[in-house]
């Protein structure tokens, strides 16, 4: 039922939450709610932030106060199903100012950025707002005891926390944060709360690795089971570290060091409690020149965006759909790979297997070795267009370039130095492809336009 209430008075800034768009067949559009009108209140309350929509808007009955583009207030009695969505974007996604970072991390890999990027590559943000919405890592400094209680009262999770390590002295230093110690005892709040939470530890060579992190492990396992994984990853280092806190890159017997102390705890932490608890990213596998872990070692993959298990998660459904794709017609083609150094032994081991079944198809693998950050930087997501450029320029390429995700913007066609996909198409005189992280779409894409029909429904 819609009613509509008369009311022009003009509102505070940090209430003005314009829709940006509707989605099809959601409750929104049934109430026509369109781009562009601004949500005034929902259940006679003001709007905060995100926090605040997604709390007031899961009830079976809501009434939502909207301002049509006209000036007229409609308020909207809404019966639907709890937890069920209205269906609305909104033009800043947290609905709010975002909160930038505090602390001056020793690893930071913002500050070992070159000059003359896009500004909005130099943010960074340290918003509990931002965990919730889209999975990223908080270190609970920019937090204060109300957000605590919010997300508390608001039983929001999972929240993602970059611990680091658990020694307060130790924490202080890293994070360049004097709070940043007891900054840790929030963690400890929201685990008595019962929010669902993850960590993670950038992991220092010299700094907080070796008995820091049996330290840090041992201290973590007490909030369990709320803290239900820590990811160990390497710090990133590019080749901008002038007058930044010294830093050392890992040897093989680091990795190897750090994967023994990570298997113990998984061994003696999984028959308590069904879960690994503590993950090793990739790297650490591949520097150690390791075996990648099955997948049940990665408990439902629960930290996939920090590297954790997503070539296991990768090879494996590459396999199936590769299995499936036994029988299929595929025409015969030539096609390039071109991926970071970290993923390439792998992705070179799959096109050998799709050529072996399939011999009219030819695959060249390119591994781009990242000279804009610096060779110590391997993964494909900070692989840019001008490395990309210079590394396939006169190289065989076939009739497209295939490319996974990760190396553009989420939301646009465009490389971290500002090359577009387009110039790189120019550039190379041939087709680029991007393909989504799954192996089935690896296999759909190397295999071409009929991988999608089998041979009894071609003949």
């Amino acid at each position: 039922m819609r009613q509509k209430a008369g009311g022009t008075a003009e509102m505070e800034k940090q209430y003005l939450h314009i829709v940006e768009k509707v989605a099809s067949g959601s409750i929104a559009e049934e109430l026509e709610i369109e781009a562009g009108d601004i949500l005034l209140e929902i259940n006679g309350n003001k709007i905060e932030d995100v926090f605040d929509y997604q709390y007031f808007t899961q009830d079976e009955y809501i009434e939502v106060l909207i301002r049509k583009r006209s000036g007229e207030e409609w308020l909207l009695e809404i019966d639907k199903e709890f937890d069920e969505d209205l269906g609305i974007t909104f033009e800043n996604g947290l609905m709010d100012a975002y909160r930038s970072c505090r602390n001056k991390c020793i690893f930071c890999f913002i500050d070992q950025m070159p000059k003359g990027m896009r500004e909005t590559l130099y943010f960074k943000d340290d918003d509990s707002r931002l965990s919730f919405l889209q999975g990223n890592y908080v270190t609970l400094t920019n937090m204060s005891d109300e957000d605590i209680n919010r997300i508390i009262r608001y039983h929001l999770s999972p929240i993602n926390i970059s611990f680091q390590t658990t020694n307060p002295e130790l924490r202080c230093k890293m994070l360049n944060n004097r709070f940043a110690g007891e900054a840790l005892q929030k963690a400890w709040r929201l685990a008595e709360a019962g929010i669902t939470m993850n960590g993670q530890i950038v992991l220092c060579k010299g700094v907080n690795d070796g008995a820091e992190l049996e330290r840090s492990i041992q201290d973590l396992t007490k909030l369990l089971p709320t803290l239900e994984s820590v990811s160990v990853v390497p710090v990133g280092l590019s080749k901008y570290r002038e007058g930044l806190f010294p830093l050392e890159p890992f040897t093989k017997e680091d990795a190897q060091a750090v994967l023994n102390c990570i298997h113990q705890w998984q061994n003696k932490l999984f028959p308590e409690y069904g879960l690994h608890f503590i993950h090793a990213s990739d790297e650490w596998y591949i520097l150690a020149q390791e075996e990648l872990p099955k997948a049940e070692r990665y408990d439902g993959y629960l930290q996939l965006e920090n590297g954790v298990g997503m070539l296991r998660l990768f090879m494996d459904e590459f396999q199936e759909a590769f299995a499936q794709a036994a029988s299929r017609v595929v025409l015969p083609r030539k096609l390039s790979i071109a991926t970071g150094e970290l993923a390439y032994p792998f992705i070179q081991e799959m096109a050998l297997q799709v050529m072996e079944r399939f011999p009219q198809i030819t695959i060249y693998v390119y591994p781009i070795r990242n000279n804009f950050f610096g060779e110590q930087i391997t993964v494909s997501g900070l692989l840019t267009g001008q490395d990309l450029i210079a590394q396939l320029t006169g190289k065989m390429l076939g009739e497209c370039v295939l490319l996974p995700q990760n190396v553009l913007k989420s939301d646009e066609r465009i490389f971290l130095d500002d090359i577009t996909v387009d110039m790189l198409e120019k550039a190379l005189q041939v087709p680029v492809d991007i393909v989504k992280s799954s192996g089935q779409d690896f296999v759909n894409a190397v295999l071409g336009e009929f991988a999608g029909e089998n041979l009894e429904e071609i003949e």
